[in-house]
């Protein structure tokens, strides 16, 4: 396919939007519409934002501290309906890959806000605090190590707006809030709805990866493969269901109930495996089912999803002074992601079994469970909020198609694999009031509160097959019932994904109180200045006092300048604490079995572990604000996030010594977590945006953001005496691909360009994103992955067929852009590095383009 005029036309997109952003300023220059505009203009400064201020009142537009806004609109203008996905496409500062073969992370796949973990970043739902996954993101993605909130189990429909605090807030807040804040404020209308369907999906070209045309047996007798041109596929078919509902509650409430539903099916970006898939005959001759077998054995790509979710928001006056209001949510995943394929000749399948050999899958079934309660008013001069809030994930491992080789020909070949389970409680009081103090230009607003969490982590084993060693030998030979050897290469369990084991069963908990209190005031007209202070006590690792002060000074009307100085931490998770597994993970371009190890375990004290504790961080930030009459403002914020006793997870440590040490566990490297680093992240956040009303000729909105940020790890911890012996295969508890990973696995910058129009009954949104240079590394340079950066583009266009029916036709990366295949883009070519044939660091994914339909109706 001649690629050229559409490379042309994609790399014009910026250009043009650009142009169209001037000549809009010239068009509204000219305009005589200046009413509309500045009806516009006042709906923009009256922006209210729940988080960043525990002033009553407080507008993003006088905000000492960034705070992106992001409305219902916005969120339905494209075709992506995963929240995650939604995010990366509007905001710069956020990063979502889409990884594969990376086990239960191709489920719940984790993002990042400001370049740090996932789990760095605070979720909160009308303001209440979000309970996390029960999942931990072990295998090689962004946010390995990391438990985080499972942003996509809320649906888009559900969401009235988005508030994005860019900027540290654990002394607000508490734990997890040092990349930022993102608040999910649901709908809250009383009557009225919508229902939409939405059906897309992957028509594309891999770029770089070519059709397996035919197999044959070449004159040297080895295989000899014909390829043709880049693969075409049509894949990722997907179909959405969303509903929305307002009800009243008497004269005096709101119930507003959202619905989803999502079935996704996969997609396939795999190269066909040029490997021999059995054995050679008796005279050293291919065996003929060589060429007959399906190459394309291995499922790279989006697995199969189906998801359904229900959320509720509502609200009742009881009296004039006191208001009730509950919010919940019930949702449920189940989902199906590849393995590695084992060749028929492998050792660890059995080909009575599995005659061509086997594509092991891990299943997830996912629920998820929330429910808020409170009470808010006014008594004695003080604003109150009471709230409780209960959360629970709990995340069931299958495996499918698999054995287990040690036990013989009569495995079983689908195994429950056990269950993860999180929960959290969380208790809140919060007081606020104005007081006036006679020497101060305003009323000082001061909120006090307290909060009580208790957080709760339970492992469940799998089902004895799923996890035990039998007395086979690999292939599932027969061999001695007492000295072996047994399974494949001393591997126990099913394949791809050992069952949690008795030992690795656990239920632990801990709690933690609060304190905190937010004073905030005006100086003078023009100086606004606040200050937090936080003191946590935690019952495992002790406690910590934060603060945080910020200020804004206005220069003019329209200038601007703000600043915020704090400390923050972030208390080791649950799962980083506790969890206990082994599963298949890449080392390097090839598979081994590992074992994750708690912390405190006899494995990981072996080791060198010296247990966790918090991560402790400093923020600064600094930038300033201009916002005119005529429908233009400005943002640009420049920020420094030290981060010091990060948790990591160690390196994959081997050796003979490992080995005698995890003889039983079914792992032949074993790894834990600890605080390992310190790190510094810098950068600088640009959000600009411009609204105009022509005559005649329909509204325009442009939108601008960038971000610039750069990860450094300033510190390491020496390595422990423990690994100073003979047979290891290591002298560091934390590798350099690991260390690599934080610095340059995301996006060094970030573009985003946006524009609508808006004309009767038409909408034409646009928008190209550019996704700066992004490195995939290994501890081999040849090995190492530098992905270019690129610009992805999207195209939605939506028209009104009645006053309560519309129609939209889109396509999210429209040119159908690809990173550089693997295999043209590493020095030491492997067989995984071929077969899997991008990069899943990739920041806006490797499935090509999507094409879809929306339908929706209003009532």
């Amino acid at each position: 396919m001649n690629r050229k005029p559409l490379l042309k036309l994609q790399q014009s997109v910026p250009k043009i939007l650009l142009a169209m952003s001037a000549s809009a300023a010239l068009v509204g220059s000219l305009s005589v519409n200046a009413a509309e505009q500045e009806t516009k203009a006042e709906e923009n400064i009256e922006q209210i934002s729940v988080i960043g201020s525990r002033r009553l009142g407080r507008t993003v537009e006088d905000s000492a501290v960034p705070i992106d806004i992001i409305g219902a609109d916005a969120l339905k203008n494209s075709g992506f309906t995963e929240t995650n996905a939604l995010l990366s496409n509007l905001l710069p500062s956020f990063n979502f890959p889409q990884a594969s073969l990376t086990d239960g992370s191709d489920h719940v796949r984790p993002a990042q806000l400001r370049g740090l973990a996932p789990d760095h970043t605070l979720v909160l739902v009308n303001g209440k605090r979000r309970h996390s996954n029960a999942l931990l993101n072990l295998n090689g993605s962004t946010g390995r190590g990391s438990s985080s909130v499972d942003l996509n189990a809320i649906p888009a429909n559900a969401i009235d707006r988005i508030e994005v605090l860019r900027d540290g807030a654990a002394a607000q807040y508490g734990s997890d809030a040092i990349a930022g804040v993102i608040n999910i404020v649901l709908k809250s209308a009383s009557s009225g709805g919508s229902v939409a369907a939405i059906y897309g999906a992957n028509v594309t070209e891999m770029d770089g990866v070519p059709q397996l045309e035919s197999v044959s047996e070449g004159s040297d007798g080895n295989l000899a493969f014909t390829e043709g041109g880049d693969r075409s596929l049509t894949d990722g078919q997907t179909l959405t269901l969303q509903g929305n509902m307002g009800f009243e509650l008497g004269d005096n409430g709101f119930l507003n109930i959202s619905t989803e539903y999502r079935d996704r099916h996969s997609t396939n970006r795999s190269d066909y495996d040029n490997r021999e898939n059995y054995a050679r005959l008796d005279d050293g001759s291919l065996d003929p089912r060589e060429l007959t077998v399906n190459r394309y054995n291995h499922n790279f790509g989006n697995g199969d999803v189906e998801d359904f979710s229900v959320f509720y928001n509502a609200g009742y006056q009881l009296t004039n002074e006191v208001d009730l209001y509950s919010f919940g949510s019930y949702s449920k995943r189940e989902g199906e992601g590849g393995g590695f394929y084992r060749r028929a000749s492998d050792s660890r399948n059995i080909e009575e079994v599995y005659p061509d050999g086997f594509l092991p899958v891990i299943t997830s079934d996912i629920d998820d469970f929330s429910l808020a309660l409170g009470a808010k008013g006014f008594v004695s001069e003080w604003n109150y909020d009471v709230s409780a809030v209960y959360g629970q994930d709990a995340f069931e491992f299958g495996v499918i198609n698999s054995l287990n080789t040690s036990y013989g020909p009569t495995s079983q070949t689908s195994f429950d694999a056990g269950t993860l389970t999180y929960d959290q409680l969380t208790l809140n009081v919060d007081f606020s009031r104005e007081v006036d103090v006679s020497f101060l230009e305003s009323s000082v607003s001061v909120a006090v509160g307290a909060e009580y969490r208790r957080e709760g982590y339970q492992i469940d084993a799998g089902e004895e097959a799923s996890y035990a060693q039998g007395t086979f030998g690999p292939g599932g030979a027969v061999t001695d019932p007492v000295d072996g050897p047994f399974g494949a290469a001393g591997a126990a369990g099913a394949q791809v994904f050992p069952g949690f084991t008795p030992e690795s069963e656990g239920d632990n908990s801990r709690h933690n109180v609060s304190l905190y209190i937010d004073l905030e005031t005006y100086l003078t007209d023009d100086w606004n200045l606040a200050v937090a202070a936080r003191y946590e006590d935690y019952s495992d690792f002790g406690d910590t006092l934060n603060g945080k002060v910020a200020t804004r000074y206005s220069l003019t009307e329209d200038l601007a300048l703000r600043a915020s100085v704090s400390t923050g931490f972030r208390a080791p998770s649950l799962q980083q604490q506790y969890f206990t597994s082994v599963a298949t993970v890449f080392v390097d371009g090839e598979p081994t079995e590992t074992g994750t190890f708690a912390p405190s375990s006899d494995v990981a004290k072996a080791l060198g572990s010296p247990g966790l504790d918090a991560e402790e961080a400093t923020n600064y930030g600094v930038g300033f604000t201009w916002s005119t009459d005529f429908n233009f403002s400005l943002s640009v914020d420049y920020y420094q996030i030290l981060i010091d006793d990060r948790i990591v997870l160690s390196n994959n440590l081997s050796g003979d010594a490992i080995a005698d040490l995890l003889q039983g566990t079914g792992a032949n490297q074993g790894r834990f977590f600890l605080n390992a680093i310190d790190s510094k992240t810098r950068g600088v956040d640009v959000v600009a945006s411009y609204n105009v009303a022509t005559d005649g000729y329909g509204d325009l909105a442009f939108n601008l953001g960038y971000n610039y940020g750069k990860n450094e790890v300033t510190n390491i911890i020496d390595p422990p005496a423990e690994l100073q012996g003979a047979g290891f295969d290591q002298d560091n508890l934390f590798s350099g691909t690991e260390l690599r990973r934080f610095e340059v696995s995301t996006p060094r910058n970030k573009y985003n360009l946006s524009a609508t129009w808006t004309n009767d009954d038409i909408r034409t949104t646009l928008r190209t994103t550019r996704y700066g240079e992004t490195q995939d590394p290994s501890d081999i340079p040849e090995r190492n992955e530098v992905l270019k950066p690129k610009w992805i583009t999207d195209l939605d266009v939506a028209y009104s067929l009645s006053e309560n029916l519309s129609l939209s036709l889109g396509a999210n990366n429209i040119f159908d852009v690809y990173p550089d295949a693997t295999r043209e883009n590493v020095d030491d070519v492997t067989t995984f590095s071929r077969l899997f044939a991008y990069s899943s660091f990739s920041p806006y994914g490797f499935n090509g383009r999507y094409v879809y339909c929306k339908i929706e109706m209003k009532f």
